[in-house]
């Protein structure tokens, strides 16, 4: 008999949180995690429980609890219906959840403790630490049993794993609201990811305001149409996409992030991916005068002539040329970026920048000679360098792809290794700090999710959670000392392919609550099947709730493969909880109307025949996964379909 399983190796600001978070109930006594997302360092189980309930006291102690003692109290008002009376201090066996930063300059940074029994809950840290510790003591509470929240008692440790835990949303294919974002933000901050980094220019669209130069804004973040499918395209949808963020939203995003304890990172892409700008001021091109390349193979919308803002995807050979002139008006843009965004790093882009112009202009050549620059990308390394040293007197570091490796690496750049782990490794053979964002190790979340044909339009690659789940950040290749250099980790959301919100919410849950564990928890506390089928299923309900657009996860135990024998025992689980499963044997797609999944069931084959079983679940607002197919073969012939003569 063949078993079907899966193999799974493979204050006001912040109540947004509230009102949804009632409905999660993750606690089960069977989860070692407690339903927390990403697993802490160490929970230790204790006996003995905590009642919360209408006599419970919330004292804040913290030196920066504050908004933390309002955020957990709004939390609670909504999980159990009451709100805890607050106080400064504690009463002889009373009791009481008390948030305190007493001993928290002796935890790890961004590290927090709860400590449960059956008087009382601790909560201890102090800024980020204490923030955190309060998304784990909302996701470890249970549903509510009369007038009463039973919790157990347990003793947690934790602190990251990494210092950099990040994702990045490419806004210039793309353009989306402010008020999306800090959405996002939002969901980031309850999987203790601490940067956004955020791509602002690009080939098809600048998005920021630069005050000195309005034309990148005027000109440079509208184009008039973009392709119909994937590269080349099928048709141009011949309207318009445009937008960009004023210096006061940016400010005001920045400030937003920055009290749920995340840092935005901007991206200024050079020398590379310059398109948009170049539309915008064409002197900053080694050939001002000559047309954008459009393809003939290219559905382009609108004039063919002068300076344009691509219309489609990919590399182009139009990009900035190292003159004085430019680097004046980069340093510029850069002053004027550094003043909205207060990170340590400004991102400097640098990938995919090609030599052809610069191998065609008269004056690069000039300068390479000058500079005694033996080719175009110790060129490149010279363009770098000089944008990094400006930034460099201004306070900042850069952090640039890989790429900034050819040609020599800037003295004090940070290296993003997405080509591959090759990059990264290299720059920390070199002493210099590094995040991996490889996508091959399925980091690049605009990729699919599944092999199914309802999977929406990609650019390609296949990168489930579970890929996600399994990296491990620091190649094994290192020395104890060269692994120091890997400060952290990122997923990449680009958007070429997404115009929408709801699909960028699709492409990011629940990849990143796999990103969110493999950053933050310890290797050995990793593990894929108490994640997938203990914690997830709940952290999706809650999405669920929200309204979040997240793509629902296929069957637990289902393969995608083909099965061969003759009787088959069909064990399933729902990804989501209060999901259901549909299936069908008879080749139709399933729905509402096929069989409902409730217990595990037979199905026995005839010698010489096949079935397919077809499957779909469907949570609880509606939102539904895509149809997984199972070939369930006892010899069948294979049908071989002739050549038409």
């Amino acid at each position: 008999m063949k078993t079907l399983k899966l193999n799974l190796n493979m204050n006001k600001a912040l109540h947004v949180f509230i009102g949804v978070l009632m409905s999660i109930s993750v606690f089960a006594q069977s989860d070692p995690n407690l339903g927390i997302i990403p697993a802490p360092v160490s929970i230790t189980r204790a006996n003995g429980n905590f009642i919360l309930d209408k006599t419970t006291v919330l004292v804040n102690q913290s030196i920066d609890g504050t908004r933390m003692n309002d955020l957990l109290n709004a939390f609670i008002v909504n999980k159990a219906g009451f709100a805890l009376r607050e106080s400064k201090i504690i009463q002889p066996n009373q009791k009481s959840i008390l948030l305190t930063s007493v001993g928290a300059d002796q935890l790890p940074n961004e590290g927090y403790t709860i400590k449960v029994n059956s008087n009382q809950i601790v909560i201890t840290g102090r800024g980020a630490g204490l923030f955190y510790a309060v998304q784990s003591v909302m996701q470890m509470m249970p549903e509510k049993t009369g007038d009463k929240i039973t919790i157990p008692a347990v003793t947690i440790n934790d602190y990251p794993r990494f210092s950099y835990r990040g994702t990045m949303l490419d806004v210039c294919r793309h353009f989306f609201p402010i008020s999306f974002i800090k959405k996002y933000i939002d969901q980031l901050a309850y999987y203790k990811i601490n940067t956004f980094h955020w791509h602002l220019t690009d080939d098809q669209g600048w998005r920021i305001e630069i005050k000195k130069y309005p034309k990148l804004t005027s000109v440079g973040s509208v184009r008039n149409g973009s392709i119909i499918g994937r590269y080349p395209g099928t048709g141009n949808y011949l309207t318009e996409v445009k937008g960009f963020y004023t210096q006061d939203e940016a400010k005001e995003l920045v400030k937003y992030a920055a009290e749920r304890y995340i840092t935005i990172i901007p991206e200024i892409e050079l020398p590379g991916h310059a398109s948009a700008a170049i539309a915008a001021y064409p002197a900053l091109s080694c050939f001002p005068d000559r047309d954008t390349f459009v393809s003939d193979k290219t559905a382009w919308a609108g004039s063919r002539k002068g300076k344009q803002v691509q219309q489609t995807w990919g590399v182009f050979d139009d990009i900035f040329v190292p003159s004085e002139n430019t680097f004046k008006m980069l340093n510029d843009v850069l002053d004027e970026v550094i003043a909205i965004f207060p990170s340590k790093y400004i991102h400097i882009g640098g990938d995919e920048a090609p030599k052809t112009y610069w191998k065609e202009s008269p004056f690069c050549q000039a300068l390479m000679k000058e500079k005694g620059l033996k080719d175009e990308h110790e060129l490149q390394s010279y363009f770098i360098q000089t944008i990094e040293k400006h930034v460099n007197e201004k306070g900042r570091s850069i952090i640039g792809w890989d790429e900034i490796l050819e040609g020599g690496l800037a003295p004090n750049a940070t290296v993003m290794s997405w080509r591959g782990e090759a990059g990264g490794i290299a720059a920390a053979q070199q002493n210099h700090d590094v995040i991996m964002t490889p996508g091959s190790m399925g980091l690049y979340i605009d990729h699919q999710q599944s092999e199914s044909p309802d999977e929406p339009v990609t650019i390609g690659g296949l990168a489930p959670y579970q890929k996600i789940y399994a990296y491990d950040p620091v190649p094994k290749v290192l020395t104890a000392d060269q692994k120091k250099y890997i400060k952290g980790v990122q997923a990449n959301m680009w958007t070429e392919y997404i115009k929408t919100t709801n699909k960028i919410e699709n492409h990011a849950f629940p990849r990143l609550m796999a990103l969110a564990e493999i950053a933050w928890s310890p290797v050995e506390r990793k593990d894929l099947k108490n994640f997938s089928e203990d914690r997830l299923p709940v952290h999706l309900a809650r999405l669920d709730k929200m309204g979040v657009n997240f793509w629902v996860p296929t069957p637990i135990g289902q393969r995608d493969k083909a099965l061969n024998g003759d009787d088959f025992m069909i064990d399933l689980k729902v990804p989501v909880q209060g999901g259901k499963i549909y299936y069908s044997l008879d080749s139709s797609r399933p729905s509402e109307n096929a069989f409902l999944y409730s217990v595990p069931f037979k199905v026995v084959v005839p010698k010489g025949e096949k079935r397919v079983l077809k499957t779909i679940v469907i949570a609880p607002s509606g939102k539904r996964s895509v149809t997984t197919e199972t070939l369930l073969n006892n010899g069948a012939p294979e049908i071989k379909t002739e050549a038409k003569k």
